[in-house]
């Protein structure tokens, strides 16, 4: 819901705003692009402006909502409003409040919230005089239109917002959350272990939403993967992908079928443990090809047998590079409940893996050199060589 006519959207961020200078400007400079990048990868029209700290995104009245949309999954923009721009004058202000409770007073309790910037000597009102006035306007215009309206200041079901500067003033009814965060790419990359289950996309977006570009990383099992998790896994990183198109996420496949076959040799309560040591084996040797600084996984304490906290410890000696678990202490509901709003669920209908695999009774609590032992001398070097084969999936993903 916005006003008639509005043309800009007010862009918010948080943890932006608290840096230093020196960083506060540089996240800034790296949250415009990365908006322009999201406004023309979806082909919508708006320019990117900025005025003290704030973000203002002007577009035309036609395509408000979905470039409001748009900005909203941008990371770092805590909230995003539809809003139209008028001059700062009390007279223009209240016009346009008379025109939105026009359009869209609907017999609701309101309140009119005002927040005027800039010395006193800016405006000749103070927000308080804003809200005073503005709400006697709402009053009015919805008692002309046959209502009796009801202020409620303190839970008022329809809010009118004002947002006043020194050259400009801003009128909006609504507040669309962002998904928060650092502006992706004020971060050194990290490489993404992804397969074609609900955990792995989200721990990539949640990376992102740090301000670390990921590189997705997918591991193909060979004649132990499904046949849709290669697919699977490609549609759910263009799902995150959606959010940083100015990011390389193109998924990155590593033919791990050989070394697989030599893992399920392993005697099998260690199996899975073993596998996952060699996928992040060829992890860290693609992180060092491409200049990434860490691996991300989907793992959560507990979830499953390979992710109790001492085969987690287990895994980690596989390499020396920082493993990154941004699940590590969810649980599945609220796992998939972040799928579904980012929009991967639908392409992680099965948990993608090793499920050939897996034992049936597998190790929970295994002593590290016992898994040490267990591994064929010559996988490390079978993950280097699956790592320097990785190829780039692009055009046709089932190609």
């Amino acid at each position: 819901m916005h006003p008639p006519g509005a043309g800009t959207v007010l862009v918010r961020y948080g943890e932006v705003g608290i840096k230093s200078d020196q960083i506060r400007t540089r996240m800034e400079t790296q949250l415009q692009a990365n908006i322009r990048a999201i406004l023309d990868d979806r082909d919508l029209p708006g320019t990117v402006e900025q005025s003290h700290t704030r973000l203002y995104v002007q577009t035309t009245p036609a395509r408000i909502d979905a470039v409001t949309d748009a900005v909203t999954d941008a990371f770092g923009v805590v909230s995003a409003s539809p809003a139209l721009r008028v001059e700062p004058t009390m007279d223009a202000i209240c016009d346009a409040l008379a025109d939105v409770t026009r359009e869209h007073y609907d017999g609701s309790t309101f309140a009119v919230r005002a927040q005027r910037a800039g010395p006193p000597s800016a405006h000749p009102f103070s927000s308080l005089e804003l809200e005073r006035d503005g709400g006697s306007v709402v009053h009015t215009a919805a008692q002309e239109e046959g209502y009796e309206p009801t202020v409620d200041l303190d839970d008022p079901e329809m809010t009118f917002s004002i947002e006043c500067r020194r050259d400009d003033a801003y009128v909006f009814l609504d507040r669309r959350d962002g998904p928060g965060g650092l502006p992706v790419g004020t971060q050194t990359p990290l490489v993404a272990l992804v397969s074609g289950g609900i955990d792995s996309p989200v721990a990539a977006w949640l990376a992102m939403k740090r301000g670390a570009p990921v590189i997705p990383l997918y591991v193909d099992l060979g004649e132990y993967g499904g046949v849709d998790h290669r697919m699977r896994a490609i549609e759910t990183v263009e799902s995150v992908g959606r959010f940083a198109p100015n990011v390389d996420c193109r998924l990155r496949v590593a033919p791990g079928g050989e070394g697989i076959e030599q893992v399920a040799g392993v005697t099998e309560m260690y199996r899975m443990l073993v596998a996952r040591r060699f996928m992040l084996q060829i992890a860290a040797a693609v992180a060092e090809d491409v200049g990434a600084v860490g691996v991300v996984t989907g793992e959560s304490i507990g979830q499953k047998s390979s992710q109790t906290t001492t085969n987690l410890q287990v895994t980690s000696a596989a390499i020396e590079l920082p493993i990154h678990r941004p699940l590590l202490s969810m649980d599945k509901p609220a796992i998939t409940d972040l799928a579904r709003q980012i929009g991967s669920y639908d392409d992680s209908t099965i948990d993608a893996g090793c499920q050939q695999l897996a034992p049936d009774a597998p190790a929970t609590q295994p002593p590290l050199d016992r898994i040490e032992a267990a591994e064929p001398d010559y996988l490390a070097a079978l993950a280097a060589e699956a790592a320097a084969a990785v190829t780039v999936v692009t055009g046709d993903p089932s190609g």
